[in-house]
C-alpha cells in the first residue's frame, strides 16, 4: 500500500511539473514524423535544382523498412536522451532541496523510495512510446504498408527495455551525486561508455543497444534474435537499481 502512495506521488509530480506531457509530445512528434521523413525526404532530394538526372536516379524508392529504420533511429536517439534529462535528476534534485529527507522520515523505506521513481518514470515513459508506436504505426500504413501488429509490439517492447536501461543506470547516477549538476555528468559519461562499447564489433551484439536492430528486424519479418543483449539488458537494469539501493540506504540525505 505504501508502495502505491508514493507511486502515485511520483506520477502526479510527473503530471504537474508537465514532464509526462513533454515526453509524450515529443516521442509522439518523432513517431508521427518517422513515416513522413521516410516517405518524402528522397522525394524531395529529387527536386533540389541543378541535381544531375544520374544522381537523381540512385536515390532509392522509400519502403516500409526506411520508415521503421527511421522510427528507431529517432527513439534511439531522442527517446533515450529524454531518459537521461528526465531521470537526472529524481534522486540528486531531492537530496540537494532535503525532500528526500522529509519523505524518508514517514513511514517510506528507501527501497520503496528508489523503486517507485523507477516505476512512475516506465509507466511515463512505456505511455509515451505507445502513443508515439500508434502514431508512426497509423502513418506507416497509410504511406506503406500495414505492419503486422504482433512483431511490431514486440519492436516496441524491446525500445522501451533500452529505455528501461538508460532510466536505471541514470537513475543510479543521481543516487551516487549530490547535486544536479554532477548526476548530469555522470549520466551522460554512462551513456558514452554504454554507446561506444555497444559500437564495438562483437562486442555491441551483447549491448542494449543491439536490441534496436533485432527490433527492426522482427517488425519487417526478419528472423535473427538477439536474447544475450536482452538478457544482458536486464541485467544492467537488475544490477543498476540494486547498486542504487545499496548506496541510498548508507547515504545521509
Amino acid at each position: 500500500m505504501t508502495f502505491l502512495i508514493v507511486l502515485r506521488k511520483e506520477l502526479t509530480e510527473h503530471w504537474r511539473t508537465k514532464r509526462f506531457l513533454i515526453v509524450a509530445a515529443v516521442m509522439t512528434v518523432f513517431g508521427l514524423t518517422s513515416p513522413l521523413l521516410a516517405k518524402f525526404t528522397p522525394e524531395l532530394l529529387k527536386t533540389i535544382p541543378n541535381v544531375p538526372a544520374a544522381v537523381a536516379a540512385l536515390i532509392p524508392t522509400p519502403s516500409v523498412a526506411d520508415a521503421v529504420a527511421q522510427y528507431v533511429k529517432n527513439m534511439g536517439q531522442f527517446g533515450v536522451l529524454l531518459a537521461l534529462l528526465m531521470t537526472m535528476g529524481v534522486v540528486a534534485q531531492e537530496k540537494e532541496r532535503g525532500t528526500a529527507a522529509m519523505m524518508l522520515t514517514h513511514p517510506v523505506s528507501r527501497l520503496t523510495f528508489l523503486l517507485a521513481k523507477f516505476m512512475a518514470l516506465g509507466i511515463m515513459f512505456a505511455v509515451s512510446l505507445a502513443i508515439a508506436a500508434v502514431g508512426c504505426w497509423y502513418y506507416t500504413t497509410l504511406l506503406f504498408t500495414a505492419l503486422p501488429l504482433g512483431p511490431y509490439l514486440a519492436l516496441n517492447g524491446l525500445i522501451l527495455v533500452v529505455f528501461l536501461v538508460y532510466i536505471s543506470v541514470t537513475l543510479l547516477c543521481s543516487t551516487l551525486a549530490r547535486t544536479q549538476g554532477a548526476a548530469a555528468g555522470l549520466a551522460f559519461a554512462a551513456l558514452i561508455v554504454i554507446a561506444g562499447i555497444g559500437s564495438l564489433p562483437r562486442i555491441g551484439d551483447y549491448f542494449p543497444g543491439r536490441l534496436f536492430s533485432w527490433g527492426a528486424s522482427l517488425a519487417l519479418g526478419g528472423t535473427e534474435t538477439a536474447w544475450p543483449a536482452f538478457g544482458i539488458s536486464l541485467g544492467i537494469i537488475a544490477a543498476a537499481l540494486i547498486v542504487a539501493f545499496l548506496v541510498f540506504r548508507r547515504q545521509e540525505v
